[in-house]
């Protein structure tokens, strides 16, 4: 069981990236990297890298995503 379990974490991580990549740009518009990086508290390199679905994010980084961009979690992970 443990081992169907392990191999299904990276792909519903990389499904939850790349969710959070699309709301990302969706919100972003177009505000460059570093206005949208004023915006969220969040570097622009940071940004990028999460709009491209290469940087993993912790629960605390969502928290402060979701409280400056005035959303929930479930707005971001909606299916």
């Amino acid at each position: 069981m443990w081992d169907s379990i392990s191999r299904k974490i990276p792909v519903m991580a990389d499904r939850l990236a790349k969710q959070l990549a699309h709301f990302l740009r969706k919100r972003r518009g177009d505000l460059t990297f570093q206005q949208f990086s004023r915006k969220t508290g969040i570097s622009d390199s940071t940004l990028h890298r999460m709009e491209m679905a290469e940087q993993n994010v912790t629960l605390k980084t969502l928290e402060q995503i979701c409280s400056r961009l005035k959303c929930k979690v479930s707005d971001i992970f909606e299916d």
